[in-house]
């Protein structure tokens, strides 16, 4: 279950109860669910009982305690905690990590897109200045990802002005060169250095793209051992399995608010969840391959598939080799 999803069940079970006669309020259009903060638990949280307090004339608590057992008849919820003063804390069923695992595969590359623009035009336009050109392309490609129909280079359009480049990114190669423009906010002054090229951690480009040929390396290894991925329970996988499910999130936002930058970042905090994984996919020594096996490699080609789509949509190269 994505955050996306869970949002949609949580207006469900909103629903349900002002339907029910529990509650009197206007359902709210969309409510966010993002990982707990300090006191919470579970894999995500929401206030939406906080802000339905005061138009309901009850206490947060009481609206908190009204939804908690309509979330918990969803399938995808394993348990709901409240916190605090009425926070929802959602831990997630154990089936939907392998459910998340499969719709990533099922869906490619083009996991997180979606039709929340369906049916909306944007007109876009970038002044003449290569990183404004660059973050228009990518914009756009954000925005056609959530189902926009965009007219790029329209003169009437929104203008895309980022703080320029301070020296030509040419040098650096389109890849590099992308990553350098598009990776700062569009508000900050970018860097066009050769630390975007050097083959190192320091470099947040080298590690997203090391971590993709390292699960394509895993794929292959895999089949010469006469296995392949196969969803199922990963232990300890928690944190790589969040930044996955939030993929459609940030994928939304970056084409709400024409922020490319959302998106690099968050490519960084998948390749950066996946390590602690990778040892081990494959079995050692003369271990045989289990089901534990086949299901981390799925849970590595799915980051792998995130990071090839993301990078796809920023215009970058995901070599299966580097």
């Amino acid at each position: 279950m994505t955050p996306v999803e869970l949002s949609r069940t949580v207006l469900r079970a909103v629903r349900c109860a002002v339907d029910e006669g529990e509650l009197r309020v206007a359902v709210p259009e969309r409510v966010r669910v993002a990982p707990p903060g300090p006191g919470g638990c579970g894999d995500y949280a929401t206030n939406v009982a906080l802000q339905l307090a005061r138009p309901a004339g009850r206490a947060a608590q009481h609206v908190a305690e009204v939804l908690r057992p309509r979330l918990l008849r969803d399938p995808g919820v394993g348990d709901v905690v409240i916190t605090g003063p009425g926070f929802l804390n959602i831990s997630l069923a154990d089936a939907a990590p392998v459910a998340l695992v499969r719709e990533i595969l099922r869906s490619g590359t083009s996991y997180g897109h979606g039709d929340a623009l369906k049916g909306r035009t944007v007109r876009l336009r970038a002044v003449s200045e290569a990183r404004a050109v660059v973050h228009a392309d990518v914009v756009a490609r954000v925005l056609r990802s959530q189902g926009a129909l965009v007219h790029l280079d329209d003169p009437a359009g929104v203008l895309i002005r980022p703080v320029p480049a301070p020296a030509d990114p040419a040098p650096l190669g389109p890849d590099a060169g992308r990553w350098a423009l598009l990776y700062p906010a569009p508000h900050d002054r970018p860097r066009i250095g050769g630390e975007h090229l050097v083959q190192r951690e320091s470099n947040p480009l080298f590690r997203v793209r090391y971590a993709h040929a390292r699960t394509r390396a895993l794929l292959r290894n895999a089949g010469d051992l006469g296995y392949g991925p196969e969803p199922g329970p990963v232990a300890e996988a928690r944190s790589l399995l969040r930044v996955l499910a939030d993929h459609p999130r940030v994928l939304a936002a970056a084409a709400a608010q024409h922020a490319p930058d959302r998106l690099a970042r968050h490519l960084v905090a998948v390749a950066d969840a996946l390590p602690p994984l990778l040892p081990a996919v494959l079995p050692l020594g003369e271990e045989k391959p289990s089901a534990a096996h086949r299901a981390r490699l799925a849970l590595a080609d799915a980051a792998g598939t995130v990071l090839a789509g993301g990078l796809s949509l920023l215009g970058i190269d995901a070599p299966d080799h580097l």
